[in-house]
């Protein structure tokens, strides 16, 4: 028998360790150590894949950059236009994906219309480890989808996978889920570190080397982050998340990591009796405000991806009743929230440390860039003095720990977004305003934190 090496792999960063811990040297976190078995002729050298009869692997060799092909890499729709833009534009062969999200987030729904659409056009595989073939079945006639053309496989040993796949040389390949995964020689359970490594380096090889479309469902962590270890990460082409929660009728696909397109793409999505259907114009379900003007709420524009957004930011100011008031953010950064309180009160003279702050962003939208600065301390100011601000009104900028207002990427069409949506008056950081102006649009250019609260 071949001999075995035993290391310790951290499940939070991917270190390896020869021998275990209680602390990872590297990212410094507790009790994340693994064990993980490698073989002196591991399978993950050769891909396990000689075994199949895997032929064709040329002999490498050493050319100039200026000789690589630099024509455009081939791509195909998968059917929903949203899915394709947070892919960078559509599915690309030996492209490998990684889908999480919560448990009923809908990522087995989404996988299961997108291969029976793709099943009418080429060879599709899908295969289920934590779902029997019924119950694939019953939700696909729930959802009224062609079934005819695609094929079904319930397996979880990688081997017999690649296997039955080399046999019927699928385009695309949707494994659901690498957790329940599990590679033969690797002494350890499914979903283990070693056994998630393993399993998806194997699927990986195969679908390099064939170049066919691979897809791999991941659960989520408490936090919300992919569990495995984070070598996966590396592994893989693309990574988005499907977030919503059970009882929101939207779902939101992002994209983490994209090496054939731009990260931070939104994808929007509604969950409907018949599946998912794509929102082309996803401002549109986050701006459906009250008729009625009401305090510590603004619109804002936000860029997600390759497109503007139009999201609406709700402030609410409340006297507190303890020795430390409360500064909760959903949807934003909390620590944000508070930098931004501390240079409203020092550079606007608006005090609000014995007030408690709540900052809600409409629709489950998590805003991550700083252009929603400006628009956030307009709603805190909008709930603490209880007026309320006008209904055509968009802000965005990012606001400096001196109070300059400064300018954004993508002013100009951040803008023009808000026109098309009928917003009559803009406040702006100056140089973002455009030359020649928006045409219907009242343009309010600021350059300091003070100049933005005066004209509100």
């Amino acid at each position: 028998m071949a001999k075995r090496k035993i290391a310790y792999v951290c499940s939070e960063c991917g270190a390896d360790h020869s021998k275990w811990q209680g602390q990872c040297s590297e990212c410094q976190q507790w009790n994340t150590l693994q064990e993980f078995t490698i073989s002196s002729k591991s399978s993950a050298s050769s891909g396990g894949l000689s075994k199949q009869g895997y032929t064709g692997e040329t002999q490498a060799k050493v050319v100039s950059l200026n000789e690589v092909s630099l024509e455009e890499v081939p791509r195909f729709t998968s059917g929903m236009g949203e899915f394709d833009r947070v892919l960078g534009g559509g599915l690309v062969p030996g492209a490998v994906t990684l889908i999480g999200g919560h448990p009923g987030a809908g990522k087995s729904t989404l996988l299961l219309q997108t291969v029976c659409f793709l099943a009418a056009q080429m060879p599709v595989l899908y295969v289920t480890g934590e779902e029997s073939l019924q119950q694939v079945g019953m939700r696909a006639r729930r959802l009224n989808l062609p079934t005819d053309q695609l094929k079904m496989l319930a397996e979880t040993e990688v081997e017999q996978i690649v296997s039955l796949a080399r046999h019927h040389q699928p385009k695309v390949l949707v494994i659901d889920s690498i957790q329940v995964m599990h590679a033969p020689g690797i002494e350890s359970a499914a979903g283990s570190v070693s056994q998630v490594r393993e399993s998806a380096a194997y699927l990986t090889r195969f679908a390099k080397q064939t170049g066919t479309v691979l897809f791999l469902v991941g659960h989520v962590t408490k936090d919300g982050s992919l569990a495995g270890p984070k070598v996966l990460e590396h592994m893989i082409d693309c990574s988005v998340m499907l977030e919503g929660d059970g009882d929101s009728r939207f779902r939101t696909l992002r994209g983490i990591k994209n090496r054939f397109g731009a990260v931070n793409e939104l994808g929007v999505f509604a969950m409907l009796e018949t599946g998912l259907k794509e929102v082309k114009n996803p401002s549109s379900i986050f701006l459906s405000r009250s008729e009625q003007p009401v305090s510590g709420s603004v619109v804002m524009v936000v860029w997600e991806g390759t497109r503007p957004l139009l999201v609406e930011i709700q402030a609410l100011v409340d006297e507190s009743h303890f020795g430390h008031p409360k500064r909760v953010a959903v949807g934003a950064d909390q620590n944000r929230l508070s930098m931004l309180l501390a240079v409203m009160h020092r550079h606007a003279g608006v005090h609000t440390g014995d007030q408690d702050v709540y900052i809600n962003v409409v629709g489950g939208v998590k805003v991550t860039e700083t252009s929603a600065d400006l628009a956030l301390l307009l709603a805190v100011l909008s709930s603490f003095r209880d007026k309320p601000l006008p209904q055509d009104l968009v802000v965005f900028g990012e606001v400096g720990l001196s109070g300059e207002i400064r300018p954004v990427p993508s002013g100009q069409e951040r803008l023009k977004e808000a026109a098309k949506h009928g917003f009559k008056r803009a406040i702006a950081p100056k140089a973002n305003v455009p030359k020649g102006g928006i045409e219907g649009m009242e343009i309010m250019a600021v350059e300091q934190i003070s100049q933005a609260l005066d004209l509100v």
